[in-house]
């Protein structure tokens, strides 16, 4: 397992769909345990391959706030799709391992179903509410090349845009 570096925006890896998985092997279970370590060092509640610079379609979430007090709930999707969200809609401070330190109020359904393949290749179905619901929609955006601040105005998207592209820039 290794820390991979997590690409920041204005990288254009960010905005690339990602290719879906034909086949679960040793490298596809080395990534996953890879986005495990990178994702609970920044740290964070959810990943996407390629947000470290792998354009595959591979998810991890864990939305345990705090492992001390409550177990790891770790969650990996191979080729996620959302098959279903609930008309209810919620509204909940979206944040970014590739936009750090940007929080913003997204609105999003509050419940969906994913569909996806699991470590040993088997056809699974999630149902999920709350901030799990939230992480995994937000995730599936991030291997179809959509990022949460996609759900703000044009103003507000182009402000942050323009602040991580100065960052980026200086960083160099």
């Amino acid at each position: 397992m290794a820390i991979r570096p997590i690409l920041l925006l204005p990288d254009p890896r960010l905005r690339k769909v990602a290719a879906p998985v034909a086949a679960i092997d040793a490298a596809i279970r080395e990534l996953v345990a890879d986005l495990f370590e990178t994702m609970y060092a920044a740290p964070g509640i959810g990943l996407a391959a390629n947000q470290v610079g792998v354009l595959k379609r591979v998810v991890v979430i864990d939305t345990v706030k705090d492992p001390d007090t409550e177990p790891r709930q770790p969650i990996t999707l191979v080729n996620p799709e959302i098959a279903w969200v609930s008309e209810e809609l919620r509204i909940h401070e979206e944040g970014c391992l590739s936009i750090p330190d940007y929080f913003e109020e997204i609105e999003r359904p509050d419940r969906c179903r994913v569909a996806f393949l699991d470590l040993d290749g088997n056809r699974q179905t999630l149902d999920c509410e709350g901030v799990l619901a939230t992480a995994v929609q937000h995730e599936v955006d991030h291997i179809n090349g959509k990022l949460f601040i996609d759900y703000l105005s044009r103003l507000k998207r182009g402000i942050v845009t323009r602040r991580f592209a100065k960052q980026a820039k200086r960083a160099g």
